[in-house]
């Protein structure tokens, strides 16, 4: 191909997975499946290979370059980045909006609330429509250059998207970089696994993250972002706040799913309440509202305090904590090996659900904190998902509490426990520990792996401890004279058992992919490797280069699958699967398909009679939607079975459109 022809092909392919990540990443209804996106993205990558010169400052092979950085540059703010006074009560918001009326008399004001999102100020600046510079807020007047950093957050547009509004030759906008509450919880969830200490939170997770130099591990990061503000801009002005989301969400910024825009301090109290209400709804964290004067015009006339502007503020809520007693700790050995201390506590409600339970992570955060069996303590739920011990109430001691000291020996095999250098979490070292081995094959039978009916966790208890199970292969090879005589388990049960443990060997290879428990392998990730490898010996002789190439699959991710299966009795598990005839490879049919749902996300609530709760899911995702299990204000569509729970009155109380089982079939035979 010669130059001329490459540099239009490049900027038509810009343009088109742009567009594609926009609707992916910012409005989450995608056009095309992962493979066609893949497969153009492969194309734009070969053509920047042999053309560098003609490589674009928005091109999205962009999003993740470059040699890790030594430290951040300091730049300043063209205008300073003020924190917001906060108000706790009423009477202060009253007073905050008194004194603005009071300013401004004889002016007829308005004004926005938005959700007050727990993350990392950042400000971007736009040059002719392209992202030079990304910074954080830093002292106000001074922050931190990470535009490698921004760049690979890919709801974040790397150029402004073509709108009917003018292109500003300059545009500062201003929002909060954050980490969702789903993906905080499978984070942590990592770095426990990895024996590295887990964040207290979303928002410290999200700044952890945009402070790291090696932006290739930041573009592993589920990182997200909002933007609700404009600073510097030239070529273009704004009048009105909500003028400005608007204007934003056109130009191909996320901005905050929920704004009001009120006119009275009543109106404002309501809308606070409906808020508050909502928020445990959003998938993100929220620790209050802001409540601006949507006329942007009179700011100078309000002016500004040394820290704080006075036409906007912000109001708090109250964290959900409860307090409760630690009546013991015990320790769990995770399918790792990992063992974790939970304090195990006088049930109370937090949040809507009732908390019997907190993880306490490791030994080193049980000193820190000074938690003690017999305590009182005050307990949260961390991201709104996680109970978390926030403090000890030390005034409440009377002597009685007992200081616990983690297990010299494997709390189950009583096996040598190490730790590793560089890591906080200590390890059970005996492979053949019966608590790694439950784990393991209650993963691998578990309904988003094999899922393998019957196959509780009652069940695997009594397999392995009667030596009949030892690794997934042992599955296979389980007989009705073995399972009859297990507590509960009559000939009918015995023999369904067996039925389902046969149907499970033809699931897709991702499923068994997923199930074989590799650390750092969720089930996206292996649905991604399917897409890429038609066999289990083309993974497991795939090279680190070669896994790295493949999106979503990072250095960690390809190193952890490249070690597996250079491990003998790993390779001698996949013979038994060979053996006894588990599927090892990926299907024809598995192939996903676009349809009018693509990116549509879906929540099922109560029992459909025509499909089991997995078979509808897959047949979902396998026409490119989205399932959940919570209802939100993404939530596109509801199935309705018989005897819904709580989700359906979310989902009338929401608005959105709900089916019931006759109408969704309906709808699947119209795709």
């Amino acid at each position: 191909m010669i130059k001329e022809e490459a540099k239009k092909r490049i900027n038509e392919l810009c343009k088109i997975l742009n567009h594609h990540n926009y609707l992916y990443y910012v409005l989450a209804r995608p056009e095309i499946s992962d493979s066609e996106y893949d497969a153009l993205y492969r194309e734009l990558s070969d053509l920047e290979k042999n053309f560098p010169d003609l490589i674009q400052p928005d091109s999205p092979t962009q999003r993740i370059g470059g040699e890790p950085l030594k430290e951040f540059e300091t730049v300043e703010h063209s205008i300073p980045m003020l924190s917001l006074e906060k108000t706790y009560s009423h009477e202060e918001l009253n007073n905050f909006i008194n004194r603005i009326y009071k300013t401004l008399p004889e002016k007829k004001l308005s004004f926005v609330i938005e959700p007050k999102i727990d993350g990392v100020a950042v400000s971007l600046v736009y040059k002719n429509g392209i992202l030079s510079l990304g910074s954080t807020r830093g002292d106000g007047h001074k922050g931190d250059n990470i535009t490698v950093n921004i760049k690979t957050i890919r709801s974040i547009p790397l150029s402004l998207k073509p709108s009917n509004l003018i292109m500003p030759l300059l545009l500062e906008v201003r929002g909060e970089v954050f980490m969702p509450k789903e993906g905080f919880a499978r984070f942590n969830e990592m770095l426990q696994e990895q024996g590295k200490e887990p964040f207290a939170n979303p928002r410290n997770a999200a700044a952890g993250s945009l402070k790291l130099l090696d932006p290739s591990l930041v573009a592993k990061r589920p990182l997200d972002a909002f933007f609700y503000d404009v600073a510097e801009t030239t070529g273009i002005t704004f009048n009105l706040q909500n003028e400005i989301l608007n204007a934003l969400s056109n130009y191909g910024f996320k901005i905050p799913p929920w704004f009001r825009v009120c006119n009275s301090i009543n109106e404002i109290l309501h809308e606070l309440e409906n808020l508050r209400s909502a928020r445990h709804d959003f998938p993100f964290e929220i620790d209050g509202a802001v409540i601006k004067l949507n006329e942007r015009n009179l700011y100078p006339l309000l002016g500004t305090t040394a820290k704080n502007p006075r036409w906007a503020v912000a109001f708090k809520y109250q964290a959900e904590q409860a307090e409760t007693k630690i009546k013991s700790i015990t320790v769990q050995v995770g399918r790792t090996g990992v063992l974790t201390p939970v304090a195990e506590l006088a049930p109370v409600e937090i949040a809507g659900t009732i908390v019997s339970r907190a993880t306490l992570h490791n030994a080193d955060e049980i000193t820190r904190k000074d938690i003690r069996i017999g305590d009182y303590v005050i307990v949260e739920k961390a991201g709104d998902i996680i109970p978390a011990i926030v403090r000890v109430i030390k005034s409440k001691r009377n002597g009685t509490e007992k200081i616990f000291s983690m297990p010299e020996k494997c709390p189950v095999c009583s096996g040598p426990i190490v730790k590793k250098e560089g890591e906080t979490a200590i390890r059970c070292d005996n492979m053949q520990c019966p608590a790694q081995i439950k784990r393991w094959i209650k993963h691998f039978g578990s309904r988003g792996a094999m899922d393998i009916e019957g196959l509780g966790d009652a069940l695997v208890e009594q397999l392995v401890d009667a030596k009949l199970v030892l690794s997934p292969a042992d599955l296979y090879k389980l007989n009705i004279t073995q399972i009859i005589p297990l507590e509960r388990m009559g000939k009918k049960s015995a023999e369904n058992l067996l039925n389902a443990i046969e149907a499970s060997k033809n699931r897709d290879f991702w499923r068994l992919i997923f199930g074989l428990g590799i650390r750092h392998v969720g089930s996206k990730s292996a649905r991604t490797l399917e897409e890429y490898y038609e066999n289990i010996e083309s993974l497991a002789n795939a090279s680190t280069e070669e896994m790295q190439e493949i999106p979503d699959i990072g250095p960690v991710v390809a190193a952890s699958i490249y070690d597996f299966f250079r491990k003998p009795e790993n390779l001698q598990l996949i013979n038994e699967f060979r053996k006894t005839g588990v599927n090892l490879q990926r299907k024809k049919e598995n192939i996903k398909q676009s349809s009018s749902i693509s990116g549509k996300t879906f929540v099922l609530t109560g029992t459909l009679s025509s499909f089991s709760r997995e078979e509808a899911t897959e047949k979902l995702l396998s026409l490119g939607a989205k399932v959940s299990s919570s209802v939100s204000s993404k939530t596109d569509f509801v199935i309705v079975g018989t005897d819904p729970g709580s989700k359906l009155d979310k989902a009338k109380k929401l608005g959105i459109k709900t089916l019931n089982e006759e109408e969704f079939i309906e709808l699947l035979k119209q795709l």
